[in-house]
């Protein structure tokens, strides 16, 4: 039974047995929806009753195995009906293109000229599903007003519908997908009038019928005699399955494209042993008609022809749909936790299970990388630190590399019969090996809430699951290792802490740039010199081991420079001089302070440094354009003049890198302003405070192609 919710707090009472909705209230609503704009296939999904999932209800138009890998789908998956719920909006797709660009895992599976709508189904208070709607190509790229207005004001009429349907406790029931009825069997049924029966028999060419799932529903002697079989073995059958030379996903391709697309759609077939047949294929809304003829010409095509005794691939193309999406799903993974929330949004929902535990082994012992869906949390601890001797599934898994499904409990534990402590309270399992490199990496357990036969098909659906899931663990590891001593490298060569200064106190923030390994080459200082103080803030060239190595030995001679005395612009050159005599071929930008609290100003040198901004007590805010010379490593006899700037209490200085005001498309004097006038707006927050609420609301840093660094500086006046 398909029930109502609203995926996260319903607020709903749970559904009683008062009486299911009389009519079939989502069929009804999609085949209207589609006459009214004219779509060719549809379908509705409700929210599951007590996960963020969405579930296929009812589909017209089209096979439900078209869209079979978005049968279940997560809130979070990037696909439209679940971006329409989760955006409460209409989402629209265009064309193949836009399809692609958006929403490349569909466009893997489903690489045909289409259009698409997908609506929510919500009320103000809570959302129950979602509906999508396609158009062949022949529909223009935009969705018209009317178009849109009849669409949002059906789905709303449903969803209150629904939402009455939940107040009153009346179940949606389930309700069958809605697809043209197939022509009755035999010639005269098929084609309307024996006369017509008896002019097909004489055309010289085949002539068959498909409907929309592909099962002939006619085919004149013509075509038997091409396809090799006689008319009573092809009707009621699909091509593709009854003629064993078409069982070939490229040909089930093609048919899928005529239907979705609308289009014309033709391909050449080998029949054995040489004989190369053209199939042309007519589609409309109830179906298609296939023209069979010999092809007068193959010599460009170059598909191999099977060998003697070869069978053709098993795999169907629903099959090799779900492997294909799912596996773009995973390349987005980074990290080992990104590899869990992939599999727990997109493959969980998909394969039907409802909780995932992904294991790893360290030291001789397993350890649980990420699991969700698990109601009781001491069933995914039991398995933390479990010798891989112990003879459980997990281990047995993990050690030989080979699946293990178990249908129910009494299959569970007839063959592990040690019963851990802690009952998953699941009924069905899959245990996955994951493999890389050929060798075993951990292994992923799927649970089900009932008990769950593993056919061979399914069964080997998982296991290449498995190998992807293993594929993205093993990067995603190796990405977290690499993170782990970036960050330990860049924590080490920043400050730990801001040493307190005199006149002033002092705010910072560092940012990594979300792209590469997160390490790069921007540094910020503070050298108390008493009774002076200096600070410093740059960015080296690059986002690297390089960059954040030479970044710590321009720290380095900063503070030594400065701590024997010498004077900002010897600070500048001496660094300059230096970074010429390293040869590493890296520029530098920088910029210092020397501050003065007794006089309340600063003397500042710049190295092709972004200038900083001051804030005035009285709130008005300036850019300071400062002197200056090159940035670091370009001139070994460049020089860099200085400038004086006063400082009265309660002015807050801001140095930042680029990072904090650049980015592709944005205008660096835009940037700059919208800094100033939110620097002058909140210039009296808490210094901490402040450099938050600076690098929260910078666009540039909240997408980071490079590192922030952010340094404040507020004269007390009180030291």
């Amino acid at each position: 039974m398909v029930g109502v919710s609203d995926g996260r707090t319903s607020g709903q009472p749970p559904m009683a047995a008062t009486g299911p909705v009389g009519r079939p209230l989502l069929s009804l609503a999609l085949a209207a929806m589609l006459d009214e704009v004219h779509a060719h296939s549809g379908a509705v999904y409700l929210l599951a009753p007590d996960q963020p999932v969405l579930e296929m209800a009812v589909m017209a138009g089209m096979p439900r195995a078209f869209a079979a890998p978005w049968e279940r789908v997560g809130l979070s998956a990037p696909i439209p009906v679940a971006q329409a719920v989760r955006e409460r909006r209409l989402i629209w797709v265009g064309g193949e293109e836009e399809m692609a660009r958006r929403y490349p895992r569909i466009a893997v599976v489903l690489p045909y000229p289409f259009a698409l709508a997908a609506l929510p189904l919500a009320t103000g208070a809570n959302a129950y599903g979602a509906v999508f709607v396609t158009w062949p190509d022949a529909h223009p790229p935009v969705l018209s007003d009317w178009e849109r207005e009849h669409l949002s004001a059906a789905c709303d009429r449903l969803a209150l519908r629904l939402e009455r349907a939940a107040a009153e406790q009346r179940p949606v029931l389930p309700e069958p997908d809605l697809l043209a009825a197939p022509p009755a069997g035999g010639v005269a049924g098929a084609l309307g009038s024996v006369e017509a029966a008896r002019m097909t028999a004489r055309l010289p060419y085949g002539l068959a019928s498909l409907d929309l799932h592909g099962r002939v529903s006619f085919a004149n002697p013509a075509a038997a005699e091409l396809l090799g079989l006689p008319v009573a073995e092809l009707l009621g059958t699909r091509l593709w399955a009854s003629v064993p030379w078409l069982n070939d996903p490229m040909y089930e391709d093609r048919y899928r494209a005529a239907l979705l697309s609308q289009h014309v759609t033709s391909f050449v077939a080998l029949r054995p042993p040489g004989e190369w047949l053209s199939f042309r294929m007519y589609p409309s809304t109830t179906g298609l008609s296939v023209r069979i003829s010999r092809a007068r010409a193959v010599a460009e095509l170059d598909r191999p022809a099977p060998r003697p005794g070869e069978s053709p691939s098993p795999a169907g193309l629903v099959t090799i749909s779900r492997v294909l999406g799912l596996a773009g799903a995973l390349t987005e993974a980074v990290g080992v936790q990104d590899v869990v929330r992939l599999v727990a949004d997109e493959i969980v929902p998909a394969v039907g299970s409802r909780a995932l535990m992904i294991l790893g082994s360290q030291s001789g012992r397993l350890h649980v990388l990420g699991h969700r869906g698990y109601p009781n949390l001491r069933a995914v601890e039991q398995f933390h630190g479990t010798p891989l001797t112990a003879p459980t599934p997990s281990t047995r898994v993990l050690s030989t590399g080979v699946p293990a499904f178990f249908e129910s409990r009494r299959q569970l534990e007839r063959l592990y019969p040690v019963r851990q402590p802690v009952r998953d309270g699941f009924a069905a399992w899959a245990y996955l090996p994951l493999i890389a490199s050929g060798r075993p990496v951990g292994t992923c357990v799927l649970s089900y809430a009932h008990p769950h036969p593993f056919p061979a098909d399914e069964r080997a659906v998982l296991t290449s699951l498995g190998g992807l899931i293993a594929q993205a663990l093993e990067r995603a590891r190796l990405y977290d290792a690499k993170h782990r001593l970036a960050h330990g490298l860049q924590q080490a060569l920043l400050p730990r802490s801001l040493p307190r200064l005199p006149g002033f106190e002092a705010a910072a923030r560092y940012l990594p740039a979300t792209q590469g390994m997160e390490i790069g080459g921007d540094f910020y200082d503070l050298v108390p010199t008493r009774p002076l103080a200096a600070a410093v803030i740059g960015d080296v060239q690059g986002h690297n081991v390089t960059a954040a190595g030479l970044m710590g030995q321009l720290r380095t001679a900063v503070r030594a420079y400065t701590t024997v005395g010498q004077e900002p612009q010897e600070v500048m050159a001496s660094t300059n001089r230096l970074l010429m005599e390293l040869g590493v071929e890296l520029f530098a930008s920088c910029l210092y302070l020397r501050l003065d609290p007794a006089d309340g100003c600063a003397v500042m040198s710049r190295a092709g440094h972004p200038p900083p901004l001051l804030r005035r007590p009285d709130g008005r805010v300036r850019v300071l354009d400062l002197a200056g010379g090159p940035l670091l490593g370009i001139d070994a006899a460049a020089t860099y003049p200085t400038t004086r700037v006063g400082l009265s209490p309660g002015s807050v200085l801001v140095l930042y890198t680029d990072g904090l005001v650049e980015s592709p498309g944005t205008d660096i004097e835009d940037a700059l302003a919208e800094l100033g006038q939110r620097l002058g707006e909140a210039g009296d927050l808490p210094l901490g405070r402040l450099a938050d609420l600076l690098v929260e609301h910078s666009s540039a840093a909240r997408e980071r192609i490079d590192d922030v660094a952010v340094l404040l500086l507020r004269a007390r006046g009180d030291d």
